[in-house]
């Protein structure tokens, strides 16, 4: 990086306001039922941003407009209450470009910083303010990951840390706080309460199918404020589809059933169902979506997904969960294999996502595999059973409440804090020496050990060779990153003994073999295994 480049003099966050304020005004007066709803969304959250410092939620159907509607909360809160800066925390990685592109949009390139591991700057002048501010997010609008936010609170590494001056007095909005991981629950809980309690933030949970939190946060003296007046009522408002239970079905059987339909969503629990059901539906207009294929190919398939959408064509996707998350797109249909209710209600939220059919015709088939439910994923299914028998409707705030509730009396108090990472932090409050090393190595949401591989293409022979060279740099690694994979240990070991890949150091190779990477299905490593975390 330029030692000469200074630092970004972006806007202040009433600027930015009146910049947003200034795009919804197309969107008043509303057209149709659905723009209704949605201008009664922002509506809400512009009155509660005027509301006290504290903790808020924002309980929202998928479709009613939460991403703008939670950005006005919050620039107009943070505007009240002379507040800093805005930090946007999204689950995963495959979905924030999305999510800062909207903001990029709307309020101006040079005021949104996207922070992940993906992210790549150019080496203009303008973008390499914007890696300067990735050091200590000095910028009005942060969009980053949960890995980012809650791993730089419990780290002990000064580049982590350097940022966290600059979280407080900062308005924090949780994208899909659903997501937040049950093994770090307690943990994360506890440090947002303690932002909001000592550090002047405002916390937003901002989900379609809200965790029910509440219990774990007035612990500390913390009560959420709902934003949207009677989710009941704005719920079935937006009900824009209906539930079928099909039962067991085979692949066979589902594949037929997915190539009768011209545009239709298929969401799997494992990867290796994904690719085999992919191979059995006609070739045109087929896709695949999972974290075998590198970021740079799935940005590309998504691209090519939403314009058949868009164009009427055929368009059959085969998906794992990354697509229940904050995706916009938009199937007449749409089958999910039996898991958690939350991620049910996602694939649904990307069914008749714009309201073009009726309910009734937007069916989300619900069906099970002969293979049965992995290990990882049983207790949620369980939760879900019991919430389908007591519930006729199983989209609403209450149903979604009970499954949340119900789930984590199944897991019990010991697996929503894995690590005991509280009791390790509280032993240092009470006298003992702190434990920054062993918080920050207990701490880690995302658990599984893997090795990133990197898969040389025409677009990045360069940028290889510089990797094989040992020409290193951040900016290296965050452009290749678009063209890598991570794989398990026992994967890479297979891939060694075939002579696919070579080894750079412990955390990462580079593929040798391209016969075993197709973009349209990614990597292959082995014949995969029966691993039951093998999912997404």
């Amino acid at each position: 990086m330029n030692p000469t480049i200074s630092r970004a003099s972006p806007c202040d966050l009433k600027i930015l306001e009146e910049r947003l304020t200034t795009h919804t005004q197309q969107f008043y007066p509303p057209e149709g039922a659905l723009n209704k709803l949605r201008c009664g969304v922002l509506d809400a959250c512009r009155k509660n941003g005027e509301g006290p410092r504290g903790l808020y939620t924002l309980t929202v159907p998928t479709g009613g407009g939460k991403t703008l509607a939670s950005l006005a909360f919050a620039l107009r809160h943070g505007v009240c209450h002379g507040m800093n800066r805005v930090i946007y925390v999204v689950p995963y990685t495959s979905i924030i470009d999305q999510t800062a592109e909207v903001f990029r949009e709307v309020l101006g390139r040079e005021n949104v910083l996207e922070h992940h591991s993906g992210v790549l700057f150019d080496d203009t002048e303008e973008d390499q303010k914007l890696a300067l501010a990735t050091e200590n997010w000095d910028m009005p609008i942060v969009v980053t990951t949960a890995v980012q936010f809650f791993e730089s609170l419990y780290a002990n590494r000064s580049s982590k840390c350097r940022k966290l001056h600059n979280i407080a007095n900062a308005v924090v909005v949780f994208d899909e706080a659903q997501m937040i991981p049950l093994p770090y629950l307690t943990p994360c809980v506890f440090a947002i309460a303690e932002l909001i309690r000592h550090y002047n933030i405002t916390a937003l949970l901002c989900t379609a199918t809200q965790p029910a939190l509440d219990n774990y946060f007035s612990e500390y003296g913390l009560t959420p404020t709902e934003i949207c007046p009677n989710p009941d009522a704005l719920f079935t408002a937006l009900r824009r589809t209906s539930f079928f239970s099909a039962g067991q079905l085979d692949l066979e059987a589902l594949g037929q059933e997915l190539s009768m339909h011209t545009q239709v969503l298929c969401v799997v629990n494992l990867r290796k169902a994904a690719l085999a059901l992919m191979r059995l539906l006609p070739e045109e207009g087929r896709y695949c979506l999972t974290t075998l294929q590198c970021p740079a190919d799935r940005k590309r398939v998504l691209k090519e997904i939403r314009q058949r959408l868009d164009h009427d064509l055929p368009c059959r996707v085969v998906s794992t969960s990354l697509i229940e998350a904050g995706v916009d797109v938009d199937f007449p249909k749409a089958f999910r294999e039996l898991t958690g209710l939350d991620s049910i209600l996602q694939t649904a939220g990307r069914c008749n996502r714009e309201g073009k059919n009726s309910a009734q015709e937007s069916i989300v088939t619900v069906f099970s595999l002969p293979e049965g439910v992995p290990k990882l994923f049983q207790q949620n299914v369980d939760a879900t059973k019991r919430t389908t028998k007591k519930y006729d409707r199983i989209d609403t705030p209450e149903a979604i409440s009970e499954y949340f509730k119900f789930l984590r009396k199944l897991k019990g108090s010991d697996a929503l804090d894995q690590k005991h990472i509280l009791d390790s932090f509280r032993s240092g409050l009470n006298g003992c020496a702190f434990p920054f090393a062993q918080l920050a190595k207990a701490f880690c949401l995302i658990d599984s050990p893997t090795i990133t591989v990197y898969i040389p293409t025409e677009e990045n022979k360069e940028l290889i060779v510089q990797l094989r060279s040992k020409s290193l740099s951040r900016n290296l690694f965050r452009k290749l990153g678009q063209f890598s994979v991570n794989v398990y240990q026992y994967q890479l070991q297979n891939l060694q003994q075939r002579g696919a890949v070579e080894i750079l150091c412990p955390e990462s190779a580079i593929l040798n073999d391209k016969s075993l990477y197709d973009p349209a299905f990614g990597l292959q490593p082995d014949a995969e295994a029966d691993i039951d975390h093998y999912f997404i």
